[in-house]
């Protein structure tokens, strides 16, 4: 089943699954309620002609129940099932910019795999950049190891074998050193692989995890895989691991249920579009960013207030301003706030005012008060789609504080340009990632 954010998904059989509703079975919809439920601001249950419906709201990824249903889930920005490789290939590619990971040259297959579900195209760059890395060869490491032996070697635990019974003289009581491939980053990638080998439908990414899977066969599976990975080590070492490391995050943290909290049997890889496209943004601009100019993200230097308690002499900070961009160009600071919603260009004189939600230019007033000194200009970012394809004419909060509102096409990567450019020091210019 193919649908898009915020799509209804409902047990009714007599509808028909289209772009905005899907239909599945009760028990599908038993396991995705469960999941819903723990989510913040998350739909309840409504009734709709006698049968139960949910909302999945901002979010975009794959779904698999336990009975085996799928539901790929698209963004609602224009191409969704109509076009759904190109929908794929977006996600793809923000999801690459989101975990920094750098791109490699396509070759026939790359683009192959690029049709198939977003959690088949995850196992598959999983498999390919752990493959790379077991022809340059894991990394080793020493353990120590205790044990009983016949011969002596290493050293000799003294006060053990003091303790040694008479008739187990003839046994040494030893510690020793042993060189081998049992470390924690070697243990997390096998735990990933083995669940790869167990939930894979894909043929080539069986085939592939069951051969890599006979290559590190000796090294046993993590026991506690979520709480290991913040102790992955990333020295000068280790350089060799940090492609195939985000994945296996990913893996271990989002695709396998068992290692999540409230576990759930199933798929659920699933991403807020807010921060997809957030992150997708940021890391475009960085990659466009003329010489000698800083973006920074989450920018948290100011404070709405300042305040000092009564009978205290220390003043206080309250109510910290995190604007998503802050550009510092040599025409000053800008604040570029990301939006995932929806411009209607041509709604300038209904009530919804371009569908611009006021809460965010309150918001931005108080950016620019702090960040810019109530002057200069600021921009708000949303997605480009057919009703909104070039940018708004200026907004204006005084003669000297004045906000734009630009497209981002996220297939090509850039903003739209206009006359924005006159003031944001910005290149449109597109930049593959």
């Amino acid at each position: 089943m193919q649908i898009r954010e915020y799509a209804r998904i409902t047990t009714d059989q007599s509808e028909n699954s289209f772009l905005d509703c899907g239909v599945v079975s009760e028990a599908t919809f038993e396991w995705l309620q469960k999941i819903t439920s723990s989510w913040k601001g998350s739909t309840p249950i409504a009734l709709i002609n006698d049968h139960r419906s949910l909302t999945l709201g901002s979010y975009v990824g794959y779904l698999q129940s336990p009975a085996g249903e799928g539901i790929e889930i698209f963004p609602k920005t224009g191409f969704g099932v109509e076009q759904p490789e190109t929908a794929r290939r977006v996600l793809q590619r923000m999801l690459k910019a989101t975990l920094g990971i750098k791109p490699r040259t396509a070759d026939p297959a790359d683009l192959m795999r690029m049709n198939q579900p977003i959690h088949e195209w995850v196992f598959g760059q999983f498999l390919e950049e752990l493959q790379l890395l077991l022809k340059k060869g894991l990394r080793f490491d020493y353990q120590r190891i205790e044990e009983e032996s016949r011969f002596l070697r290493g050293q000799l635990r003294v006060a053990q074998q003091q303790r040694q019974p008479p008739d187990r003289q003839h046994l040494f009581q030893i510690n020793h050193d042993i060189f081998s491939a049992d470390r924690l980053e070697n243990r997390l990638l096998r735990t990933a692989l083995s669940y790869i080998l167990s939930a894979c439908k894909c043929s080539e990414n069986f085939r592939l995890a069951n051969e890599l899977s006979h290559l590190m066969a000796t090294i046993p599976l993590a026991q506690n895989p979520s709480r290991n990975m913040e102790h992955w080590k990333s020295s000068k070492l280790m350089q060799s691991y940090d492609a195939v490391r985000p994945w296996c995050e990913l893996i271990l943290e989002k695709l396998n249920p068992n290692f999540q909290q409230g576990s759930h049997r199933g798929i659920a890889l699933l991403f807020p579009m807010e921060q997809l496209f957030e992150k997708y943004v940021e890391a475009t601009l960085r990659h466009q960013l003329p010489s000698g100019f800083h973006l920074k993200g989450q920018a948290s230097s100011e404070y709405l207030l300042r305040h000092t308690p009564a009978g205290s002499d220390i003043e206080n900070t309250m109510f910290q301003l995190k604007p998503d961009l802050l550009l510092e160009a040599n025409t000053g600071r800008h604040v570029l706030d990301v939006k995932w919603k929806l411009l209607d260009q041509d709604a300038w004189q209904s009530d919804t005012k371009y569908r611009i939600s006021q809460a965010d230019l309150y918001q931005l007033f108080a950016y620019a008060h702090k960040y810019q000194g109530g002057k200069g200009h600021m921009m708000l970012i949303y997605p480009k789609h057919q009703e909104f394809s070039q940018p708004l004419p200026a907004f204006y909060y005084s003669d000297d504080l004045i906000i734009w509102a630009v497209p981002f096409c996220i297939e090509q990567q850039k903003l739209i340009p206009g006359d924005w450019q006159k003031h944001i020091s910005l290149t449109s210019d597109h930049i593959s990632m």
